[in-house]
């Protein structure tokens, strides 16, 4: 799922008749905003947890010595921090529970 395909699913989950009436600039922009805080965080070396859902967090990788794939010749990649996603409990055991059915 896209950015764009989750905020066209919220706009029609809250606009439907009877539900709660939230206009599209809205949901655009409160998406826009978790995003966006998410990711300063991150750049931070902060950790995020989101419960029921999952964390994000930093993996450190250090440098190494690696290789280009067209020449071989020996590349030197520096070391870096990447995002990584640890899906929590109740994830893992509702994507497993629609899986299996």
């Amino acid at each position: 799922m896209t950015k764009s395909e989750l905020m066209y699913r919220l706009a029609e989950r809250y606009t439907e008749e009877g539900g709660a009436h939230l206009a599209a600039r809205d949901i655009d922009q409160a998406v826009k905003v978790i995003v966006d805080t998410m990711t300063r965080s991150l750049a931070k070396g902060q950790r995020i947890e989101i419960r029921g859902f999952g964390s994000f967090d930093l993996n450190h990788r250090p440098a190494r010595i690696g290789r280009n794939p067209k020449t071989g010749e020996k590349v030197d990649v520096p070391a870096k921090h990447v995002p990584h996603f640890k899906a929590g409990k109740e994830l893992r055991e509702r994507v497993d529970a629609s899986v299996q059915n």
